[in-house]
């Protein structure tokens, strides 16, 4: 049979991968066991339950596997694979991006909308809390502006809150960013993040996922993805988190994989930044400017201009402006703290705000990186 034109295995042998993919409760590691045992996915298919069953796989994986339904997901995997910009990466590929496939648990198929050769460039994952703060939010569109315009690839997982700013924050830097997803590249999630994911394949980054394309969000597969977006990376940057954040568990498995992992501190009062903390007690890099996540990759320099941009987290040279980068304040706080007549202090205040420096948030003033 002839070869598929994009791969190099034949068509019937990429339409079997497919069905297996799509069966349940078969994951990456039964997936290779199956390769492994019968040689090709198409072997595999052709089987009798009681090899799968000597295998130890369930029967929730065997018995599906040569019904209509997992057929038809077959099916329109291979009409997505035709369009432009679609791509499927197999782990036994040449072009599978070689840091994941370290990985035990690699994914044995990662489907890609945009660029694929991305996924094989140096690559920063940045991750952090849904809810994150105004400063939180500032603070990681400006680092990954500035790392993107440096060389670097961001890599997060087009979630609402920090993963959002970053990718953002890249695309506005003109640079490349990739975005992991925990469903499929058909049931994109969260929905107002549509458009950012149409940018981002448009600004030539990629979609990525592991998961059959329609696959809905499920809070299982959340963990799953983000073992990707550390496994692609060189290190993972956690820009603000709680102790129970899903950011903590990227950081713990970037640990465990071998990659580096960075945490920008903050004030001892905001829930927020304790995530952050725990990481640097238990010694993750403190990250207060560019040049130490830098510092960490030994042989890594940013492209000017932007290395003197290096410090999207420093405080800009004003007096209140110090003040609000270490806490947020009230009007009345930040009169005390600084010693300034209050009338004085509204005043400063009103102009740091027209300047885009500061933010009001529940009644108290926040410093924003630029």
């Amino acid at each position: 049979m002839a070869q598929c034109p994009r791969y190099s295995i034949s068509p019937a042998e990429l339409e079997a991968r497919l069905r297996l993919h799509s069966l349940p409760e078969l994951g990456p590691r039964r997936f290779r066991k199956l390769l492994s045992a019968f040689d090709s996915a198409s072997a595999a298919l052709s089987a009798p339950a009681s090899a799968w069953r000597a295998l130890g796989l369930p029967a929730a994986c065997a018995e599906p596997r040569r019904s209509s339904a997992v057929r038809e997901r077959a099916a329109a995997a291979l009409a997505w694979l035709e369009a432009e910009r679609h791509h499927l990466l197999m782990w036994d590929d040449p072009g599978y991006p070689g840091l994941l496939a370290e990985l035990g648990d690699a994914p044995p198929l990662l489907y890609v909308a945009g660029d694929p050769g991305l996924l094989e460039q140096p690559q920063l994952a940045m991750v952090g809390s849904r809810r994150a703060s105004r400063p939180g939010l500032d603070t990681a569109h400006s680092f990954a502006r500035s790392l993107a315009a440096g060389g670097f690839v961001i890599t997060s997982g087009l979630a609402l809150g920090i993963d959002g700013a970053a990718h953002r924050g890249a695309l506005d830097a003109a640079g490349k960013t990739i975005a992991v997803l925990g469903t499929g590249l058909q049931r994109l999630y969260p929905a107002r993040h549509r458009q950012l994911a149409a940018d981002i394949v448009e600004h030539g980054g990629a979609l990525v996922s592991e998961l059959p394309l329609d696959c809905p969000p499920q809070a299982s597969n959340f963990p799953r993805r983000n073992r990707i977006i550390s496994g692609l990376s060189l290190g993972v940057l956690v820009v603000e988190a709680s102790p129970s954040s899903g950011s903590l568990i990227t950081a713990r498995l970037a640990a465990e994989q071998g990659r580096e992992v960075y945490a920008i501190p903050g004030s001892i009062h905001h829930p927020g930044a304790r995530g952050c903390h725990q990481l640097i007690r238990d010694g993750a890099v403190l990250v207060e400017s560019i040049a130490h996540i830098l510092e960490a990759l030994r042989g890594w320099q940013l492209q000017p201009p932007l290395a003197s941009e290096a410090s999207p987290a420093q405080s800009f040279a004003h007096p209140l402006l110090d003040l609000l980068h270490a806490a947020p304040h009230s009007s009345e706080a930040l009169a005390a703290a600084s010693g300034w007549p209050l009338s004085a202090v509204l005043a400063a205040l009103t102009e740091l705000e027209l300047d885009g420096r500061i933010a009001c948030e529940a009644g108290r003033w926040v410093g924003r990186a630029r």
